[in-house]
Order: C-alpha cells, then structure tokens, then sequence
C-alpha cells in the first residue's frame, strides 16, 4: 500500500511533511503535546482534548490495540491525532482492533513519521498553537492564525440526566463540563448513586436533586468562557459538599473571585508531580490542562494546598468554610499513576458528614 504524504504546518510558519493514517481530510486545530508512555487509548477519548491537535511524545503508539473498556467517553474528542510511529500489529489479549482503523471509523485524522521530537521542543519553546493538516503545503496562514476553540463545554456535555450505580449509596450530582467516564467508576466503586447532568443546568435544579454532594468535573476550553456555570456555582458554594477536578478547579476558583491565566504549553501526561503543601508529600499525577488559576488571585479566601513540584504553578485549593476543595490533576487517572485516588474518600467523608450536620 501506497504512503499518502500529508503536511503539518505550524502558526509560525514551520512545516514537516509526514503519511497519513486513519480518516481522510484536512483540518485546523491547536497543537499540544502530551508525555504518556501509556493511556493512548484515555487520551484519545478525554473531552478535554476537544479542538486540539495532539501529539504523543512516545514514539510508538498503538502497540495495545483499542479497547472500549478502557475508553474515558463514548467517541475520541481529539481534532487530530500526531505519533512518530504507529503499531499495525498490536499485540494484547484485549484488543479489539487496531488504532489506524478505530480513528478511520470515527473520522479523526492522523500522521506518522514525523519528528515529534523536534515538533515537541517548538511548542516547549514557543508554547502552544495553532497548526493544520492538510493534503498539500499551505501558503495562506490566515485561517490557521483565526482559529480559536469556542464554545468547548457546550459541545462536550451530555445532552440528559444519566443515572447509574447504587441508588442506596450517597448521591452525587456530577456536573458534566466534558467529565472522563473514570471519575463516574470511581465514586461508583465507593457506593455512590451518580447523576451525571449538562452543563447547561442551574443551581436551583441542582439543588432540587437534593444530591449529598457535587462534582465539578474536567473539561476543555478557557475557564473564563464559562460565565453562566460560574455564576451557578457561586450559588451553589457552601450549600453542599463540592469535589473539583481540573475544570472544575478552575471554574470553582472563578466563582470565588480568582483569576485563571493561559499556560505557554500546559501540563498533559502521566507523569506530574504534585507537592502537597500540609505534609511536603510529593505524588505523581497524571494531568491535562492548558489554563492555570492564578494563586496570588486568592489570597485570604482559600488555602492553596497543592503546587506544581516541576514550575510552582497551582494545582489545589482547600476552601474550608464552603466545605469545598479541588485539584488541578487528575487523581481518578487510568493509563496514569493512582498516588491520589485517596481524594475520593475524603469526598465520600466530607459527604457522610454533611448528613449526619444536616
């Protein structure tokens, strides 16, 4: 079989020429980069990528095969998908098909054989931007310049109410800003009842689900695009237990009067460490994230607990009047490190004791 060339060129004007795999096409997204040496198939289906171009550092990828059970949502949210090389030959009892095949199916397109080595170190250095794939090299850089991920939550969240686990167990209302099934199965595994519901509802519905805690989930986009959400969550702080995870950091930091700012290239991997501030304990975290809360921005209303070990950046706050808290990582990962799933219990704690207050 015949190798179709394609090419990728950058903002700035750089251009490499790789092969085409999976969907045919062309397309305008913005190129990130993220360091798992596993978890492909998470990444892949994360709605934390929506709009973006992403490129795998690791050099093979798709040595596994695809796996649904391993899948974070239904369908991949990538715009493109980049690796040094790809595996036709995956070899793993659980396969079910190969990676070429399962982003034909699903319309995503890719390139192999690029020097993702050199692409990586542009974007650690000029930081994160736009790019396009396209059949043949392009000349006119305006629409790659224009290009701009809008209306990122909107386009990811469930469009109902879904409810799973142990209707007897503690329920959880799960605010759906683009959430990874995983953080479901978690909560799920300790007992829960789970109302996953959009992001389009208000506090006043979720109040009346008279839920015993909330769940502020992952997502993509800019944080501040979300002024309706925010505004609902500031109703909601402080009237039931609140657990958020990357988003939702975010998101709750913004309704507590904070700042969020754009990273240069973000944090996206398996392989973050995380300093929590109480105990000077180091974790490795697996993270996805191109936005940042702004630290000093809530000084005397919250407690930073956790920093980025790596450049410092926030990555938690404890709000203990609100009885809230939230993390920038991921501590739900799969195809990552599990060093923070403990963060889950302490939720179910905060969650029992809320009862037993109420």
């Amino acid at each position: 079989m015949k190798e179709e060339k394609v090419y990728l060129t950058l903002q700035n004007g750089k251009q490499f020429q790789g092969y085409r795999f999976g969907a045919n096409g062309e397309i305008i997204g913005e190129l990130v980069f993220t360091t798992g040496m596993t978890g492909y198939i998470e990444t892949l289906t994360d709605p934390s990528y929506y709009g973006q171009i992403v490129t795998q550092t690791f050099p093979l990828i798709g040595n596994y095969g695809m796996i649904t059970a391993d899948a974070e949502s239904t369908k991949p949210w990538v715009s493109a998908y980049i690796v040094r090389e790809k595996c036709e030959t995956p070899s793993n009892f659980r396969c079910e098909e190969t990676l070429n095949k399962y982003l034909k199916d699903n319309n995503i397109v890719g390139i192999y054989g690029i020097d993702t080595r050199e692409l990586t170190k542009i974007v650690r250095e000029a930081g994160v931007m736009n790019a396009a794939i396209t059949n043949k090299p392009i000349v006119d850089f305006n629409k790659i310049q224009s290009y701009s991920i809008k209306n990122a939550v909107k386009n990811v969240t469930c469009l109902n109410a879904v409810y799973s686990g142990n209707p007897q167990g503690l329920k959880v209302a799960v605010w759906d800003f683009g959430a990874k099934d995983n953080i479901v199965r978690e909560l799920e595994k300790r007992g829960c009842y789970c109302i996953k519901i959009p992001s389009y509802w208000t506090a006043e519905q979720i109040l009346a689900l008279e839920a015993d805690g909330l769940m502020l989930t992952n997502g993509p986009g800019d944080p501040a695009e979300n002024t309706e959400i925010i505004k609902h969550i500031k109703k909601l702080a402080g009237k039931l237990p609140i657990f958020g995870i990357c988003l939702g950091h975010q998101l709750f930091a913004l309704a507590m009067g904070g700042k969020t700012k754009k990273m240069k290239y973000g944090h996206r991997g398996a392989n973050q460490p995380v300093k929590n501030l109480e105990t000077g304990r180091v974790y490795i975290s697996s993270q996805n994230h191109g936005y940042e809360v702004i630290s000093s921005s809530l000084e005397n209303k919250a407690v930073l607990s956790y920093i980025n070990a790596n450049d410092g950046t926030c990555e938690g706050f404890d709000y203990p009047e609100l009885n809230a808290y939230t993390v920038q990582f991921h501590p739900e990962a799969c195809g990552g490190p599990r060093d923070t799933s403990f963060l889950f219990d302490k939720f179910i704690n905060n969650m029992k004791e809320g009862k037993r207050n109420a």
